[in-house]
């Protein structure tokens, strides 16, 4: 059972739901198989990745895993979102406390604000690169996105603001860390401790997907683990408002699906396609196509063959099931992309112990809590040399670029 594997990671977590709360099994096992963490196992298990523009990192500061590929994205926005209000911020509003992640584009720091005090992440682009580096509409649309949407199990936007140099994304600070590094640790997740943020991430898609978003870079870095052991997802820069279909080669390698490979216009099927992925690398510790020597070339006629050629390991009968309808060749068959949509996803067997709703209201105890000592606690991330970048923010400088973010606001008057 989950309380059962819980308890056995000792420090990590901290307290329970009575055992009598029924809801407390909805993603109970009968194996008692414990989550280890093993320290003997490398944390970072980088697999090599291409960029066919850019070196991108998809945006992600958070990535271990290499690049991620990015075409430059042409289709253009199909519909307008309705944004929340946000708030305004400047860069004097903030503390910068140290850096928790580095990407093509700038940097990703842990701030405190002056006013409440709160811990925050502050997402840092340069401007010149992500011109440079023709990720303006990726950018955009990122803010456009977060501004646009609120769910429990997704990182929020609190507001966005530029100087002359630099454009500034103010996030939740999420504590602990990438699912990435837990499952690195842990080698791989008993089959209930899967199932637990599987269904946390099928009910983020869903909701992206009712609001006509397509994500297309999921993975366990861009699955963040809160305080209270839920997950965030996080990581937009590759996300699209779409109606119908998209073309562009975009996303992890590991992730893509065949149609994506192939450059066929896609929908937002592919998605659910790297859910099935995902619950395969967290069942198993890798993904069902990994190659270790970073072959791509090989890896993509791995995925053009299908599923029928995976070497599976024992796993749930109901968890293989799943996967292979999530990771079905034709998406026309494939789960999520069916006439019921998510719900299919949902009602399978795998998910037959989910209370969905209890789930989604966060009153279910995740299977591990993060070791957070006190709140501005970011251990759970590494360090990296912070060469005084700080310093750099704000200054005055020449500013060709900034009429490319329109929304960002300004905090201080451009440069002529």
């Amino acid at each position: 059972m989950i309380r059962r594997m819980a308890g056995r990671l000792g420090s990590h977590l901290g307290h329970h739901k009575d055992e009598n709360d029924t809801s407390f099994m909805m993603l109970s096992g009968s194996s008692g198989e414990s989550l280890h963490i093993s320290t003997g196992v490398p944390v970072n298990m980088p697999r090599g990745s291409i960029s066919t523009m850019t070196e991108r990192t998809s945006l992600s500061e958070w990535s271990k895993r290499g690049d991620s590929i990015d075409m430059q994205e042409t289709d253009k926005p199909t519909q307008q979102l309705t944004r929340r209000p946000k708030g305004t911020y400047k860069l004097v509003d903030f503390i910068i406390q140290r850096t928790l992640g580095t990407g093509s584009f700038g940097r990703v720091h842990l701030v405190q604000s002056k006013h409440n005090l709160r811990y925050y992440a502050i997402k840092v682009l340069n401007k010149e690169k992500v011109v440079k580096m023709k990720q303006i509409d990726h950018t955009n649309n990122e803010q456009r996105i977060l501004e646009s949407i609120q769910h429990p199990f997704i990182i929020n936007l609190w507001g966005t603001f530029q100087d002359n140099t630099n454009l500034y994304m103010v996030m939740d600070f999420v504590p602990g860390g990438e699912l990435f590094t837990l499952l690195r640790r842990s080698n791989r997740f008993p089959d209930p401790v899967a199932k637990f943020y599987a269904a946390e991430v099928a009910l983020a898609l869903d909701f992206l997907h009712s609001n006509n978003i397509i994500y297309r870079d999921l993975k366990p870095e861009n699955v963040l683990l809160n305080v209270d052991g839920h997950i965030k997802v996080a990581d937009f820069g590759f996300a699209k408002d779409i109606d119908t279909t998209t073309w562009t080669l975009c996303g992890t390698p590991d992730y893509l699906a065949p149609e994506i490979i192939a450059q066929s216009r896609y929908n937002k099927s592919v998605d659910w396609y790297a859910l099935g992925v995902l619950i395969f690398e967290m069942l198993s510790g890798l993904p069902p196509y990994h190659q270790p020597d970073g072959n791509h070339v090989l890896l993509y006629q791995k995925i053009s063959r299908g599923p029928a050629f995976i070497r599976w390991p024992n796993f749930n009968p109901f968890a293989t099931d799943l996967i292979l309808k999530l990771m079905e060749h034709d998406p026309s068959k494939r789960y999520g992309n069916l006439h019921s949509g998510g719900s299919d996803v949902f009602a399978h067997s795998w998910f037959r112990e989910v209370d969905w709703e209890k789930l989604r209201n966060r009153e279910i105890t995740a299977p591990y809590l993060p070791k957070v000592h006190s709140e501005g606690d970011a251990s759970a991330f590494e360090a990296y040399p912070e060469d005084n970048v700080a310093a750099l923010y704000g200054l005055p400088a020449d500013d060709p670029f900034g009429h490319d973010f329109p929304d960002f606001d300004y905090t201080t008057i451009p440069s002529s």
